[in-house]
């Protein structure tokens, strides 16, 4: 991988822990330190890939790599790009990393039942989208 990508996604990655979302700090707060089946949680964790012939990433909300998953919490900015959103989770599933989803409503409102569902998918391994 590039050294000048790996820099800037390093760069790019601190910013956003220094900027976490009400919704991003909820969930660090309830799946840091092992918290949930003792798995560990990555935030603001960079996915580097191919794309082109060219060395790209992207910075996943929260990753698990013992699980091989990431965690993305959605505001009203998805909205308005779900095409992006589904080609970037196209481009992570084929890499053998599955992605689940959730709203900033979910995780302000029910933050149990969004816990609920992430053991469920660490537990059994189920694939986030056969969850919906």
């Amino acid at each position: 991988m590039n050294k000048t990508v790996v820099r800037a996604a390093k760069v790019l990655c601190r910013d956003l822990r220094k900027r976490s979302t009400r919704s991003e700090q909820i969930f660090w707060d309830a799946v840091r330190d092992r918290k949930i089946l003792g798995k560990k949680f990555l935030r603001q964790y960079p996915i580097f890939f191919q794309y082109t012939n060219r060395n790209a990433f992207f910075i996943a909300d929260f990753y698990c790599h013992e699980k091989r998953l990431v965690v993305e919490i959605d505001g009203k900015n998805h909205d308005l790009q779900k095409e992006y959103d589904e080609l970037r989770s196209y481009i992570i599933n084929n890499m053998g990393i599955n992605v689940i989803r959730f709203r900033n409503g979910q995780i302000v409102n029910n933050l149990e039942g969004v816990l609920v569902r992430l053991k469920t998918v660490l537990y059994e391994g189920t694939h986030p989208e056969s969850l919906s």
